[in-house]
């Protein structure tokens, strides 16, 4: 059985095929998608030393990555 990527592709975060970050994306449409990235970012910056240390620290990377990308565009 394949491991769990809990960091780029949790299996909690998928349902019926579609990720939850492509569904927030079109609730939210590009300014409030780019605010919900801006916040994750700082949840995770803020509580690594208290929850997930380095876990936290990948997924603060992996939402700047997504912000990132978003603005290229």
């Amino acid at each position: 059985m394949k491991e769990d990527d809990m960091v780029n592709s949790p299996s909690h975060y998928n349902f019926a095929g579609i990720e939850c970050i492509d569904a927030i994306r079109a609730a939210t449409g590009e300014d409030g998608f780019e605010s919900y990235l801006q916040g994750n970012i700082m949840k995770y910056l803020w509580r690594f030393n208290y929850k997930n240390g380095i876990q936290d620290l990948r997924k603060a990377e992996w939402y700047l990555n997504r912000l990132i990308e978003a603005n290229e565009c």
